[in-house]
């Protein structure tokens, strides 16, 4: 009701603008003295630098906050370059005006768009599940590896009981699959992905079989760690929570649903580089599905 609500109001307020603007682009005067001049400017820039600087601190703690804020300061950039130009277009400055508006303030305002897209989808690969990954996952050594970082190569090797050129191969095939990096000092430090589940029906037929073993396996997990979890839920303390609903969704709300909660997860995944030592490594899954009532027998 809410969204219709809001819907209605904007494209009433579209069309209200279309006949003013039009009375106004015959009405207003070519010039036009104002008082205030150097308050109004000065106040906008006082309130842009804000924006900079709240944007800054938010945007560094991956803040959902940060994407309507960079989103207002880059609107806020393009409306300086455009007074900027239009009103200096007769003044001798006219062309520090336009260079400011076409080398600083529009790309800044891009930049910052392009920064709320990727808090937005918190700057993970996003693809499907290959045969590769199949194979990585069916070897437990490539998660020895990766729970050893971040790490130097040496490190992992004596913490996972490996040896160091075995664990540079592993390390290799695990970078070529964007799941690792090396930083400048040699130490290796995992890469979230935002793998898609395979549907065996996209791989061809000598694969299928073993792309649905894998699924089989994969929930035959996610079923035991559930069950687990379920039994030693006292044991937590404040390291757990469950929540469970129904709702009654069309499919693109459910969609749309979906693309929420990955938005929320991945910027929770990417919100800090390095680990903490008050941190524990959590376990969360999201299942959404017609419940038995809704499946005809």
């Amino acid at each position: 009701m809410i969204r219709r609500i809001l819907l209605a109001v904007l494209a009433g307020a579209a069309v209200c603008l279309l006949p003013w603007t039009v009375y106004l682009a015959h009405t207003l005067p070519d010039r036009y003295d104002t008082g205030q001049w150097r308050t109004a400017w000065v106040g906008f820039d006082i309130a842009l630098l804000l924006c900079f600087a709240a944007g800054a601190w938010l945007g560094l703690r991956r803040r959902r906050a940060a994407v309507p804020l960079l989103s207002a300061t880059a609107a806020m950039l393009f409306c300086d370059a455009w007074f900027d130009v239009m009103l200096g277009w007769t003044s001798p400055d006219r062309w520090a005006s336009v260079a400011l508006a076409v080398f600083v303030e529009v790309p800044v305002a891009v930049v910052l768009l392009l920064a709320t897209r990727r808090l937005l989808s918190g700057g993970m690969r996003q693809r499907s599940v290959t045969m590769a990954d199949i194979a990585m996952r069916e070897d437990p050594r490539y998660q020895q590896v990766v729970r050893e970082l971040p790490a130097t190569a040496d490190e992992v090797a004596r913490k996972a009981a490996l040896g160091r050129d075995e664990v540079e191969e592993l390390l290799k095939t695990l970078q070529d699959n964007g799941f690792v990096r090396r930083g400048r000092k040699g130490a290796w430090t995992a890469v979230p992905q935002d793998l898609r589940e395979p549907k065996p029906d996209e791989f061809d037929e000598a694969d299928r079989e073993r792309v649905a073993a894998f699924l089989d396996q994969k929930y035959e997990r996610e079923l035991a760690l559930l069950s687990w979890a379920a039994e030693n839920r006292d044991d937590f303390g404040p390291w757990a929570t469950a929540q469970r609903t129904s709702a009654r969704l069309t499919e693109a709300e459910f969609r749309e649903l979906e693309t929420e909660y990955r938005e929320l997860i991945l910027r929770f995944c990417q919100r800090r580089r390095r680990p903490m030592t008050d941190e524990k490594e959590l376990s969360v899954r999201f299942y959404a599905f017609p419940s038995p009532e809704a499946v005809p027998s």
